[in-house]
Parts: C-alpha cells; sequence; structure tokens
C-alpha cells in the first residue's frame, strides 16, 4: 500500500510584487526523501524552502501536509527574541523529559547551551537553530545551508545523524562532499522552474550540462528556422502579390516564443592578477608560540611557505585557525618565535567575518570609497588592477544588477556579500592570498570558478576552509591544527590528511628516532609526531572532559527522577512517563560508561607520572 507524501505543493506561483520567482510550480516529497536542494545564488532555493515551511505564503497554489505528518524548518538567520540562552530558545519545543536531546546535539555540533543569546555569534545562533531541529526529530526536515559555521568534526556527527534517521529531509548546502555523502534525488532550480531527478548531487552536474545543451540546441534551432522565415518574408514579396498571412503570424509566434525565454544567469566574470613576483620564499615561521590566558594556540611550530604553494590551515572552530594566519601575515605577534617574509609581498585579504564590508554602505560607495579602489576626480569610476573601470560595469561583471548598486551592503544575501568582497579583493593586483572561509554562502557554479583562478594563480596561497571537496581541489599542503597547540603539517589536501593521519603509527609505535617536535615541518612535508609512553592527545582531551560530562548526567538524572517522582505523572500523561523513564535508563547507562572510563584513564595517568 502506497504511503501518502509527506508534503505537496501544487500550482505554486510567488512574485513579491515583480518579476515570479515561481509560476506553476508543483512537487511532492515522499518519507524517507533524501533531496539536494541547487540552484544560483538568488535563484529561490531558501525562499522555496520556506513556502515548503509554511512561513511564506504564495500568490496562488495550495502546500498539503499528510495528517500526522511534522515538518521542521532550519532558516539560516534565526529569531531568537524572548529567550534568555540558546539552550532555552533549543529546548522551546520539547518535552522536558526530551531535553537531554539538546545536550547530545551540542556536544555533536560543539556550542554552549548557557550561552546567552544577546552575547552569542552567529554561528552559534544558527548551530543552535541546527540543534533544535535535530531534536525535535521532525518526520521532515528543511535545512538552509546546515553546514555554514561548522568545523569538519561537526559537520561529520551532522552527517551520521542524517544518515541514520528514518525522517526525510531536504539539504540547501554548497558544501559537495556533505551532498554527495547524503543524497538520493535531486531538485534543481533554474530560472523559476523546478526540475527533480531521482539520483542524488553526485549526478547533477552531468545532468545539468546535458539539460542546457539540449536547450542550447534548441535555442539554434530557433533561431535557424526564425532566420529562414524572415528571409521569406523580405525575400518572397516580388514573386507574390499577397502574403500569406498565416505564414507571418507563425513567423511572429516564433519571435515571441523567442522573446519568452529566460537567459540563463552567466558565471560572475571574476579575475585574478598577480602583482610583481614575490621571491621564492614567501614565509618562514621559526619556533613560534602563541597562548591567550592558559590555552595555547600554536607552541614551537615551524613552517616554511614557497612561492605557488596552496597551503590549508583546517581545525575545529575556535582552535585558532584565524589566528595563526594573523601570526603568518605578521598581523599578531607571536609569545616566541619569529616570522620572516620574504622581498616583495603583496597580500590581499578575504575574512570570514566580512569585517572589511560595512553594512550601512551601499555598493556603489563600498568600491569607490575603497581607498586601494578610488580614482581620482571620477566619482563613478574604480581602479581594477590598475585600469579604470565603471562601478556599475564591474559590479555587473559579479552578477549585481543596476538597482542593487545604490542599495545597502545589509541588504545582499550571504552569497552576495561573498561575492561583494571577492570583487573588492580581484581588483587589486596581490602575490599572496589569505582565505578565511570563501566558500561560505556561495554557489556551485561560482565555487568552480573560484577553484579554477585559484589553480591559475601566479601567487601564494594560505586558506582556511572546512569544505572538503574544495580543499582536495585546492590545496598542496594541510596545516592540522588538533588543538592544545598541536600543529602538524601534512602533504596534499584533506583526502590526503586523512590518509596519512590513518597511515601514521601509534604513539607507542613510534620510531624512537622521532623528532622532538611534534609542529616541526615546512610546507612540503611533515614530521612525524614523537612521544611514547603517555596518554595520547585523545586520552588527555577525553580525561579533562570527562568530569563535566559526568556532572552533566548526574544533573539530566536528577531532573528525570524528580520528574518521574510525581505520582500522578503516568495516569496523567502515559506517554510522558515512557519517554521519561527511557531517558532515565540512557541516562544511567552512559553515566556508568562514562565513569568507567575516567576510572580507567586516571589510573593511567597515575602510572604514567602524568
Amino acid at each position: 500500500m502506497a504511503r501518502a507524501p509527506l508534503l505537496q505543493l501544487s500550482d505554486i506561483s510567488l512574485t513579491f510584487g515583480g518579476e515570479p520567482v515561481f509560476d506553476d510550480l508543483s512537487l511532492v516529497v515522499q518519507p524517507g526523501d533524501r533531496v539536494a536542494l541547487v540552484g544560483r545564488n538568488g535563484s529561490g532555493k531558501s525562499t522555496l524552502m520556506k513556502v515548503m515551511a509554511g512561513l511564506v505564503e504564495p500568490d496562488r497554489g495550495t502546500r498539503v501536509v499528510s495528517p500526522g505528518m511534522s515538518v521542521g524548518y532550519m532558516e539560516q538567520d534565526p529569531t531568537m527574541e524572548g529567550f534568555a540562552t540558546l539552550g532555552d530558545f533549543a529546548a522551546s519545543e520539547l518535552d522536558p523529559a526530551e531535553e537531554y536531546r539538546i545536550e547530545m546535539a551540542a556536544e555533536g555540533l560543539a556550542f554552549d547551551p548557557d550561552r546567552p543569546v544577546a552575547t552569542a555569534s552567529g554561528g552559534e545562533r544558527r548551530r543552535a537553530a541546527l540543534a533544535k531541529l535535530m531534536a525535535e526529530a521532525p518526520d521532515l526536515m528543511l535545512l538552509d545551508e546546515p553546514t555554514n559555521h561548522l568545523d569538519i568534526t561537526a559537520i561529520a556527527w551532522l552527517e551520521d545523524q542524517l544518515r541514520a534517521t528514518k525522517a526525510g529531509f531536504i539539504l540547501i548546502s554548497h558544501d559537495r562532499a556533505f551532498l554527495r555523502a547524503l543524497t538520493r534525488a535531486t531538485l534543481w532550480i533554474d530560472r523559476g522552474s523546478v526540475r527533480r531527478q531521482e539520483k542524488g548531487f553526485d549526478a547533477f552536474e552531468a545532468w545539468r550540462d546535458k539539460v542546457w545543451e539540449e536547450e542550447d540546441m534548441a535555442r539554434h534551432k530557433l533561431n535557424r528556422k526564425i532566420a529562414e522565415e524572415a528571409r521569406w518574408a523580405v525575400e518572397g514579396i516580388s514573386a507574390r502579390r499577397k502574403r500569406n498571412q498565416g505564414r507571418v503570424r507563425a513567423l511572429q509566434d516564433l519571435r515571441a516564443e523567442r522573446a519568452a525565454q529566460i537567459k540563463r544567469q552567466g558565471t560572475a566574470a571574476m579575475a585574478l592578477e598577480s602583482g610583481p613576483q614575490s621571491g621564492r620564499k614567501v614565509i618562514e615561521a621559526r619556533g613560534i608560540s602563541k597562548s591567550f590566558g592558559d590555552g595555547p594556540i600554536v607552541r614551537n611550530f615551524d613552517l616554511t611557505v614557497q612561492r605557488k604553494d596552496r597551503v590549508a590551515f583546517v581545525g575545529p572552530n575556535g582552535v585558532g585557525k584565524t589566528t595563526l594566519l594573523k601570526i603568518l601575515m605578521k598581523e599578531i605577534e607571536p609569545d616566541n618565535g619569529e616570522v620572516r617574509h620574504g622581498t616583495n609581498l603583496v597580500p590581499a585579504v578575504f575574512d570570514q567575518a566580512r569585517a572589511r564590508l560595512d553594512p550601512d554602505m551601499t555598493l556603489w560607495d563600498s568600491l569607490t570609497g575603497d581607498p586601494e579602489m578610488r580614482v581620482s576626480g571620477k566619482a563613478d569610476q574604480i581602479l581594477v588592477r590598475g585600469q579604470p573601470k565603471h562601478v556599475v560595469g564591474y559590479l555587473k561583471e559579479f552578477l549585481f544588477d543596476e538597482r542593487q548598486a545604490r542599495a545597502p551592503v545589509r541588504s545582499l544575501s550571504g552569497g552576495e556579500k561573498a561575492r561583494l568582497l571577492l570583487a573588492k579583493l580581484m581588483a587589486r593586483e596581490s602575490n599572496v592570498l589569505v582565505l578565511d572561509e570563501p566558500t561560505n554562502d556561495l554557489d556551485i557554479e561560482t565555487l568552480d570558478l573560484l577553484q579554477e583562478l585559484l589553480d591559475s594563480y601566479d601567487g601564494t596561497v594560505l586558506l582556511v576552509s572546512h569544505d572538503r571537496d574544495f580543499l582536495d581541489r585546492v590545496a598542496t599542503t594541510t596545516v592540522a591544527m588538533e588543538g592544545r597547540g598541536q600543529v602538524v603539517v601534512y602533504a596534499g589536501g584533506w583526502s590526503d590528511y586523512m590518509a596519512q593521519r590513518q597511515e601514521a603509527p601509534a604513539p607507542a609505535e613510534r620510531p624512537k628516532t622521532a623528532p622532538a617536535s611534534p609542529n616541526k615541518a615546512t610546507a612540503a612535508q611533515t614530521a612525524p609526531r614523537s612521544g611514547s609512553g603517555k596518554l595520547s592527545f585523545k586520552e588527555k582531551h577525553r580525561l579533562d572532559t570527562l568530569p563535566d560530562e559526568i556532572a552533566r548526567l548526574e544533573g539530566e538524572i536528577a531532573k528525570l527522577e524528580s520528574l518521574l517522582a510525581d505520582p500522578d505523572l503516568y495516569r496523567r500523561e502515559p506517554a510522558k512517563f515512557t519517554k521519561a523513564t527511557e531517558a532515565l535508563g540512557a541516562r544511567q547507562t552512559a553515566l556508568k560508561a562514562a565513569e568507567e572510563d575516567w576510572l580507567e584513564l586516571a589510573e593511567k595517568a597515575e602510572a604514567l607520572g602524568q
């Protein structure tokens, strides 16, 4: 017997008062669907997801959720008014007996539920919104860019959760590796229409290219037919006293058909131009260390970066990747050690916080007001790689239209802000690019173009990213920041790093001739880490974090026991009683395991004199 669909949209039309975003759109989401929702920036992906969630009312058409089915939505910019902490927001729709799910999600996504909403960053808010959705476990999950602001460890946790769920889900993401791992179908928004293919994202690009090829062929045939009919209409007049009016009307219809076709949006006309060639040795760091309070960012680290290296910095959020970049670029002084720069360095920086964009400025003023881009005496021109260019013409190269030129930066989407920052970056010559999370919010076509530009760029690239596919395609060296000041350099991109890390011998098995400093390496090779007869990094971290975990579990058990102490709970709310009983058993089992782990590790540390 066929199951009822989770969600059905029929004949949806939406305009927002201008050109239609969608017209006569229909789609069905079935139980267990795992769908990638893809399309260019500005094509309407987030808008369609809000229609699915019931947050945007279409001008025409119907949205039907099957009886008994629930739909949950994780938006890009969650509002949290009225909530004191992130945990309060995340648990707002849960029974008290289920609040432990927020703690589990918080651990996997690495955010603090006790963080006040007023002081939480945008990334922390997004992680709380994601934890809320995962804890509520609706029948259909709608996730809009869930991997933004997540580090690779948290992305892996989320992948595992979504892989194991029985719920259906629809994903908007720029992260190719994430989409390939999870999706079995693809919804493609293109110029107001939505196509569906019953294959995962891995097959999307071949499908897209085939559709566009067929479209170009059909357009070519239409243009040829119009040209032939137009020639007949002109040249045949002298041979006839009276025109064939039916054929003339057919020509008018052909021209109307061509005029009605919506032109595909091109790719941004991005270009990178190297400045003067730098010296062969770009950056040399020797014995650098940096700490904030009791937390070491990097300890006794050596690195040599040569011209044309592509060096990626990876590690958990908060481990200090941006700090290390700033030390290497001499924006921050190390506590110990020395950083030397080669000759003729001309850096250009893309910062993840978009701090180089003033939200109150217009796009026009953001470009013309930049001292490095200003053309003296020309209010409507900017310098682009040394040559004057009209500001609107340059914005159009990055897919902004003329109306947006006078709009404030705050009105832009995340992808548009990233494109504007790239426009500022690429207007100047450089020979060292510092790219801190450049892939956030960019669509797949723009990511492809950026990767091609970096491949052909004649300078050096320092890159921070959590996009594993992008790292594999760009990086020649990976600097892994593993916490507590531990930094190790590996040859190659993300996949190469993971393979080398798995092949590395365990601490007790490492050769006795290993170098004393685990951080001593160049951008071309990696030194094996030393140390035997000690707790491993993971064991030490586990030992340090277990007391907090045990205290948390004890607190949850106390809350559940207090809830179950109500003698009328079973009679009044039997479902809640059952859930609370199951949760209590699970927490007690977890507490016993945590206490045993702590005892074992504490005894091992004592035996080793640590």
